[in-house]
This record gives C-alpha cells, structure tokens and sequence, in this order.
C-alpha cells in the first residue's frame, strides 16, 4: 500500500458471528499488513489473519481459508492479472481486492473477473474491512450454490431430453393388445442409466418389441442406449428381416461405444396377434414372464451372448400364447437382482414370478403392476434397488 491514511477508527464491542474465519492477505508492505492487522483487532474481528508477500507464497497457504485479501501491486503478479492468477488457484475461498484511490475503476474490474469485493485504501475502517470480508464469504458461497443449482437444473434437462430417447411413447395403431411402460432410476438425482425399451407395429398384425440395457450407469451408456433404441425402430420400419435386427444392431453398438469392455443385453419379442404367437430372440438377457390363468411363469426362451462380445445371432424360440387372455411382461434385470431377504439370495426371475403368484398382485390394475412390483421388490431388499429398473407390460384381453 502506499495510502497509509485510513478512516477514524470506531471502537466496537465484541460481536457474536456464527463462525470464525480464516483470512489470508496477500501484501508485501509491512507496514499496511500491519495496519489491517490493527483494523481488525481493534474491531474485535473473529479472524485469524495469515499475511503472505507474494502470490507464489499465498498459494501454498490456500488450505482452509475462508477469504483472501488481495494487493493488486505485487512484486510477481500486476493488477488484474495477478487477481486472474490467484482466482485460478483460489478455489472456494472469496477474494476481495484492495485499490489505491487512484485505481478505484480496477476494483471494478476485479469484481468484474469473479472478486467478490473491493476495499479503497484510506477509507476502511475496523467494522467496514470486517463486514466486507465476510459478506464477500457469504456472496461466495451464495454464488457457489446457484452453480450447483444450475449444474443439477443442466442435469436433470439432459435427464429429460434422453428418457424422450430411451423411453418413447409406443408406435402403435391396433386397440387388440394394451402396453403399459414403466422406469424408475436407481441412482441419486433421478439420473438415467443404459436402459431402454420399444414398441412398433409393423402392418397389421405383428407388434415388434424389445427391452434392453447398456452396461454401465451414466450419460454416456444412456446416449448410447438411446442410439440403439432409435437404430432399432429404424431397422424395424425400414422392413429388415427379423432375424437380421440384432446383428445389425450390434454393429451399431460395437461402433459407437467408447470402450470395447461395453456391451448390451436385449430381450426382442415379435407378436404376430392374428396367429397367437411370439417370437423371442435373447441376448444376455432376463426372460420375460408370461402371465396367463392366474399362474406367471417365465417364457421358456433359449439364452443367447450379450451384444458386444462376440457376434453371433440371438438363438429364436417360438411361444403359442394362450389364447386372448394374457400379459407378456418384459423388464431390465434391475427389477430381479436386489436381495430377496436379509441373506445374499437375489430375487431373480424365480422371485418374480413368486411375486405376481401372491393373491395381492391379483387385486392391483394392469397399469399400476409394474409399480407394485418395484415396491416388493424394494421391501424384499430392504432399501431402494441400486439399478435402473425398464418394464414393459404388453396385455390382451387383461390377462393375468
């Protein structure tokens, strides 16, 4: 500093402050570190006051610091450039500024760059340096706040712009079956995984299905799900044949992972309605269960490797419904891997079908049964289930 003319100083009793900070001058004249020390003693601060001469030395002394207190006349960093340089190293502790009264305009500037504050030498007194300080602490944290809310306002945007992708609405026309869809994510902040799901109807009579899973949990395993969902009902209405669908959709997928350790599991169901029949194509994935007659059983469908291994088709099993009365319920295996007790038992596929066996599952509506399941399944847990969990529940008749 070279204004060493300050304000009168007002003597204050001592005040309660919620916390005590820690306070960090960068200044290289002793004399004016000396006096902001005297300012905040003789205001009674709850300060602890740290001084570092150079901006080298105050970086070595950020840890735990509430607030720094910077010089912009430093021998190793000038003005608004050294500010620049210390904003870079500062993480979560405010910055306030200390102009000359002939450089009050680079206070403005500073604020202007990300300080906090600034402070004109010779007119601070005790109270004004101890309020300033902790106001720009408070307007930090106040601005670090609405960061987080911005970042998780940006997630949760891009959560809804990728559930439109992985979860669409049916492509359907015929009224002789009812599909009922349902996600739930099982990570904090609602955040999608790799699940997806689809249904396309194709002509009159056949109603194109699957369910799948990318390995993994985040936003790059949900775009991804979300290109092999959409590649999917592109292959589907571009009319290729069906046992052709699932490689083609492994291309897509060994092309566009980020890694060669990523894979997909998918269940792929073709309903040919007029005839009674599906179609199943498996690949590393759970069966789906077929419910019929009071009684839920899983289709007995051949497994085949998971998408992304080693190519090879999906092996094809062939269903005769029964009749006009049934449910083909489809689901991520999410739903079958919590625990099934207080052991290390998993509910698997075994489990579920005990589940929609229960007499209780019989008095929940169509619509609301995947939900339902979700909160057994949870109970048997004894918490939330920690995986995506997609279902699909296609009916006929209200078959259960």
């Amino acid at each position: 500093m070279t204004e060493r003319s300050v304000a009168p100083r007002a003597r204050t009793g001592s005040t309660a402050y919620p916390e005590r900070l820690r306070v960090l001058l960068v200044e290289d004249d002793e004399g004016d570190a000396f006096l902001v020390r005297e300012l905040l003693a003789e205001a009674e601060a709850p300060f602890d006051l740290d001084v570092a001469t150079t901006l080298r030395q105050a970086t070595s002394m950020m840890h735990d610091v509430n607030c720094i207190l910077l010089d912009l006349g430093l021998p190793d960093a000038e003005g608004i450039d050294g500010l620049r340089k210390l904003l870079g190293v500062a993480g979560s502790a405010a910055v306030c500024v200390l102009t000359g009264r002939s450089d009050e305009h680079l206070g403005v500037a500073a604020v202007a760059e990300g300080a906090q504050d600034y402070l004109v030498k010779g007119q601070v007194d005790g109270v004004l340096l101890t309020r300033s300080l902790r106001y720009a602490v408070e307007r930090k944290r106040a601005d670090e706040n609405a960061q987080r809310l911005r970042e998780v306002e940006l997630r949760q945007a891009e959560s809804a712009r990728l559930e439109r992708g992985l979860l669409p609405q049916p492509l359907m026309s015929t009224e002789a079956v009812q599909v009922h869809t349902f996600y739930r994510s099982g990570r904090a902040m609602g955040l999608l995984g790799g699940d997806f799901f689809d249904v396309v109807q194709v002509g009159n009579d056949k109603l194109h299905v699957i369910v799948g899973d990318v390995c993994g949990h985040g936003v790059d395993e949900a775009a991804l799900g979300v290109e092999l969902r959409v590649a999917w009902r592109a292959l589907v209405l571009a009319g290729v044949p069906e046992d052709q669908v699932l490689g083609s959709l492994e291309q897509v997928l060994m092309s566009e992972r980020r890694a060669r350790e990523v894979f997909a599991t998918v269940a792929s169901v073709v309903l040919d309605l007029p005839a009674g029949r599906a179609t199943v194509r498996l690949a590393g994935h759970p069966p789906p269960v077929l419910l019929s007659g009071g009684r839920a059983a899983p289709v007995d469908a051949r497994p085949g490797i998971v998408l992304g291994v080693r190519p090879k088709p999906a092996p094809v099993s062939e269903l005769q419904l029964p009749g006009d009365d049934w449910s083909l319920l489809m689901y991520t295996d999410g739903l079958i891997e919590g625990h099934a007790g207080s052991g290390t038992e998993r509910l698997d596929v075994a489990g579920l079908c005990g589940l929609l066996d229960e007499p209780a599952a019989r008095d929940v509506p169509l619509p609301a049964l995947p939900a339902w399941l979700v909160g057994q399944a949870e109970q048997a847990n004894g918490g939330p289930l920690a995986d995506d969990v997609a279902m699909l529940l296609i009916s006929r008749g209200g078959g259960r």
